[in-house]
């Protein structure tokens, strides 16, 4: 037990180090497959939490196929772009945020309208950050807490004379290997300046305060937002494209929009023109403007509903991912495998509803880290302790098998069901059969050792046979005998029955052996069969090393004695008259062989005298050669 222990200590450190070791090589940028498993669960989550209603935060005008079609020609014309900041200044907004970068000359006349409509008023434009390669690595140096930043290898600024009258804001967005955006930096660096987000610059804006940024998290004014370790900001989609109210500039421009659509609202300008190339998947739709990715973060930032994935967050991955591996480690060893097996899937049930749940309320919560961390021991342990126990029942059936050869069948099921049994003597009735070779002592004189052992050998098969078949346990071989006991482990009404039928068959069998063996030892070999019916006492006998099952009494001592009677009469069997009366008239000692009495006997070592019965085998009856029975 102690051995036990000490494996199940190890299996569960090992387990706990094999945790800790798969979160901390993935938040280093290690493991980089799980992010694609993360991405395919978070797809899955967020499908199943399935489409949540946006606030009436903002809307978004979109210079979409209608506009262009009335306009003939794409990117919009800087006039055209005016107009419609002028159409939606009407309203009131709160703010304008224009999706389009415009780093390139227009006509005077339609770059100067632009100016001039963005004048004044409270508005953002949209710039992008160049980096070296495709996908930006975040740089792991130590020089404090803008050191995980994106590092832009250059910006891509509006022109001079749109951002002298507007904020700029850096509109890139962070996506996984498929694509989707899963969350959006807030802060962009380049080797001289750090530059705000478009969301982020937005929000500001909204707000009408500058944000303080802090470690893993933003505060605009009365509200912190939390962030990731690089400040960047997770995206939570609300649904496929559109679910954040979306106006063509079309309906904006000809005055067909509601007043409330725009007033006192964040109004994003952005393309969803087909074919336009600003389009990400997402859960929910293939083709998502990238407007709407954008606005889904500003909607973040200012009504605070987006999903958290801070420090906090991911130190909760490295604890579930070290406790969930121990835990299923821990109850596959539980004593009761079974129980421990189903404890181990309702464990990792709740736990899979837990994330789901915590997903639902805006708590992102890792499935890959845990599940890479907890998978790999709890399956290699099960593996074990499949092997293990499938080593151990092999075992233990060697060992039934083997103990089968030294107890009883009965006897040993009886003992795996109550260890308990017969620890306490218990008088019941039975029947008694023994039986016991005649000349055998002198022949074991002549013969060699391993003569005799292949002789008692088949003799004792012979009773073994014929005690199984009519369900007798032989409690003990005595050398050249047997004691066969009916009624154990327990009694039955037809043990005096099945005593009989084993009595004339272990006569009929026995006459088989004798006759086969060679005439030199045959004839120097006989058998007698005592049998008797009464009350026993069955209990244990032995000592402290040993145990042994048997039955005692004058039953018992009667049976053997009954022995020295058929000898003494020259039969192979003499039974009492309780057995006889007690197995009724249709066992096999009525019908076969010669059976006479009751005669009134008197019994070695006993007052008294006991009507028995003589039984002998037509063949004996009838002088058959090479047959004794003393």
């Amino acid at each position: 037990m102690a051995g036990r222990h000490l494996q199940t200590l190890i299996a569960l450190v090992l387990a706990g180090f094999w945790g800790f070791g798969v979160y901390f090589a993935h938040a280093h940028g290690h493991l980089r497959f799980l992010d694609r498993v993360e991405s395919t669960m978070t797809d899955v989550r967020t499908l199943a939490r399935g489409t949540t209603v946006p606030p009436d935060r903002v809307t978004i005008v979109a210079i979409d196929d209608t506009l262009v079609k009335q306009g003939g020609s794409y990117p919009v014309a800087r006039g055209d772009l005016a107009r419609i900041v002028d159409a939606i200044a009407k309203l009131a907004p709160k703010v304008i945020a224009i999706d389009l970068l415009l780093v390139d000359r227009g006509t005077d006349d339609g770059d100067d309208a632009l100016a001039k409509s963005l004048a004044g008023r409270p508005t953002a434009i949209a710039a992008a950050a160049v980096f070296p390669e495709s996908r930006q690595s975040i740089a792991a140096e130590n020089d404090g807490p803008l050191a995980r930043l994106p590092r832009a290898e250059k910006l891509l600024l509006p022109l001079k004379k749109f951002a002298d009258h507007a904020e700029i804001g850096i509109v890139n967005v962070a996506t996984d290997r498929s694509g989707v955006p899963r969350s959006i930096p807030m802060l962009f660096r380049t080797s001289d300046r750090i530059e705000m987000s478009f969301p982020l610059r937005v929000a500001a804006l909204a707000i009408g305060k500058e944000p303080t940024i802090e470690p893993n998290r933003l505060v605009l004014g009365e509200r912190s937002v939390a962030t990731d370790a690089d400040h960047a900001l997770p995206i939570s989609f609300y649904g496929p494209s559109r679910t954040i109210r979306t106006i063509s500039a079309a309906s904006v421009l000809s005055g067909e929009i509601a007043p409330d659509a725009i007033q006192n609202r964040i109004v994003v300008v952005g393309s969803t023109v087909t074919g336009g190339g600003d389009f990400f998947p997402t859960p929910f739709d293939p083709v998502m403007p990238g407007v709407e990715v954008i606005s889904t973060a500003i909607m973040h930032l200012v009504a605070g509903d987006g999903i958290v994935r801070d420090r906090t967050v991911r130190f909760a991955d490295g604890m579930i991912a070290v406790m969930l591996a121990m835990i299923l480690v821990g109850l596959l060893a539980w004593r009761r495998s079974a129980v421990g097996l189903i404890a181990a899937g309702a464990v990792v049930l709740i736990w899979t509803a837990a994330n789901f749940f915590a997903f639902k309320e805006g708590i992102w919560l890792s499935a890959a880290v845990p599940v890479a961390a907890a998978a790999p021991p709890a399956i290699l342990f099960a593996a074990v302790q499949l092997w293990s126990g499938r080593r151990r029942a092999q075992y233990f059936a060697m060992r039934s098998k083997l103990l089968q050869q030294f107890q009883a069948p009965g006897i040993q099921q009886w003992l795996t069901r109550d260890p308990n049994f017969l620890l306490e003597p218990v008088r019941q009735n039975a029947a008694i059969v023994f039986i016991d070779l005649s000349g055998f002592t002198s022949l074991s004189e002549r013969l060699g050792p391993a003569a005799i052992r292949e002789l008692l050998k088949s003799f004792h098969a012979l009773v073994d046979k014929e005690a199984v078949a009519c369900g007798g346990t032989i409690t003990s071989f005595l050398g050249d005998g047997a004691m066969i006991v009916f009624g154990l482990p327990e009694a039955a009404a037809d043990d005096a029955f099945r005593a009989a039928e084993c009595s004339v068959g272990l006569c009929v069998s026995a006459e088989q052996w004798l006759t086969s063996l060679p005439p030199s030892i045959a004839s120097r070999l006989g058998f007698k069969i005592g049998a008797h019916s009464g009350e026993i006492v069955a209990s244990r006998l032995g000592g402290g090393s040993y145990h042994h099952i048997t039955a005692t009494g004058d039953t018992v001592n009667v049976a053997s004695r009954l022995m020295e009677v058929a000898a003494n009469h020259g039969v192979e069997l003499a039974a009492s008259n309780e057995l006889l009366r007690a197995a009724g008239r249709d066992c096999a000692l009525y019908k076969s062989g010669v059976l006479t009495g009751p005669r009134e006997t008197r019994i070695r070592g006993r007052s008294g005298a006991l009507a028995v019965w003589l039984w002998r085998s037509d063949l004996a009856a009838q002088g058959g050669e090479g047959i004794s029975t003393w």
